[in-house]
């Protein structure tokens, strides 16, 4: 089974670091300037996990993601003096557009520090927003040292994009419109990078629905918030298609307030989060990235803790690389057994082809892949390899289809 970290601490009593007040204040600061989305029943994916869920859908943002709460909020804050020398932030995705985005809306010059990595249509979007784009270092944390030493040169404000008690009591405005949509939940689940959304949306749950239980999700190659709330040294890395809670350092704020309200961190498999994303965009009709699924993830990884159960969770962002998100479609429907892939070593001579493309339709199969090579991996000059992609209903009629054509004495493999 999968880790997962319950936070105890001996500061679990006193006062918090970010109320309910202050989140309200948030709710009342954004208003009309970041969109209140939507939490809705999803009945395919209910069906899917045994739980009935409710999807809060901040993927619909202007940005794509739920980033803006925090950034409106810790931009409407500044001071006078703060809002005339501007603001600079350092990310990669999300967070770069929310900051850009809102200094725009406020008229407040941006600085967005991002690693010579980041892909040019990020800097494209970011810069879309009116931010001016400094591209510097190889690392996340390099770019982070930088955007510091900007802040600091030039008397920027530097908006962090989760350790921040702003930026969190923004993030938390999310939980409030979940209950006001879905006042009967039993438990919430959201994804965890630097922590802002899980304690924010924590802080308020804890005075709003003092004993409704809230989880926080990470994927295992990035469970840093799970083992630092159990004391463990932080060991993260590897690649991962949840890269927006990919994250290393967390905040101290955001653990600080996960450990007062014993917090629960459930830790997820990479395979989980590509089912949870398959299962959106097939089940339930929307679009996440990674990290926006992660929630999703936990609920099919720990169906115990969930069943029959009024679960919420968030869709927490949608920008995902549409090759990615075809890669794992496909992924997908070869783990469910509703695309086949074979390979057939066949003689060599006319009709074997027509034969076998008549044994497929035959059984229902539609192919919609061939590949046919008689020069260098058939194992004799009178034979041929033939690869096959084939799309079926499911596993029992691939398995029909392999009958049929092992009936015509061809030599089968899967792969």
């Amino acid at each position: 089974m999968p880790l997962r970290a319950l936070a105890t601490d001996s500061v679990a009593n006193t006062a918090p670091l970010v109320t309910l007040a202050e989140i309200r204040a948030a709710a009342a600061r954004i208003e009309g300037a970041v969109l209140r989305t939507p939490t809705i029943p999803s009945h395919a994916v209910s069906r899917e996990v045994g739980a009935k869920v409710f999807l809060k859908l901040d993927n619909l943002q202007a940005t794509g993601a739920f980033k803006e709460r925090g950034a409106a909020n810790r931009i409407a804050l500044l001071t006078a003096r703060e809002r005339a020398a501007g603001v600079i932030a350092m990310s990669a995705g999300n967070h770069a557009q929310a900051v850009a985005r809102h200094a725009s809306l406020a008229g407040i010059a941006a600085t967005i520090v991002m690693p010579r990595f980041t892909p040019a249509t990020k800097v494209v979007r970011t810069e879309g927003w009116g931010a001016r784009v400094v591209l510097h270092g190889e690392t996340l944390a390099e770019a982070a040292a930088h955007a510091h030493e900007l802040a600091l040169a030039q008397d920027l404000t530097f908006i962090h994009p989760y350790d921040d008690p702003g930026v969190i009591a923004g993030q938390g405005t999310m939980v409030l419109e979940m209950l006001e949509d879905a006042p009967a939940l039993d438990a919430l689940v959201f994804p965890v990078g630097g922590g802002g959304l899980l304690s924010g949306c924590a802080a308020a749950v804890r005075e709003l629905r003092p004993g409704l239980p809230v989880f926080g999700v990470e994927v295992e190659g990035y469970p840093a918030m799970a083992q630092r709330l159990a004391g463990q040294p932080v060991a993260v890395g590897g690649p991962t298609i949840a890269e927006g809670i990919a994250v290393r350092d967390v905040g101290e704020v955001p653990l600080g307030l996960l450990r007062q309200m014993g917090i629960e961190v459930l830790v997820v498999p990479e395979r989980a989060v590509e089912q949870a994303i398959a299962l959106l965009a097939e089940g339930a009709k929307v679009v996440a990235e990674g990290a926006g699924a992660a929630g999703l993830a936990a609920i099919l990884t720990y169906p115990e803790r969930f069943k029959g159960k009024a679960v919420g969770t968030v869709v927490c962002g949608g920008n995902i690389d549409a090759r990615i998100l075809a890669n794992v479609l496909l992924r997908n429907l070869l783990r469910d057994g509703r695309i086949l892939r074979l390979h057939l070593d066949i003689p060599d001579r006319p009709g074997v082809l027509a034969d076998i493309a008549t044994r497929v339709a035959a059984a229902g199969g539609n192919v919609i892949e061939v590949s046919h090579q008689r020069l260098f991996a058939a194992p004799s000059v009178q034979s041929a390899e033939l690869e096959l992609m084939i799309e079926v209903r499911d596993t029992a009629q691939g398995n029909a289809i392999v009958a049929a054509l092992e009936a015509g004495q061809y030599v089968v493999r899967r792969g």
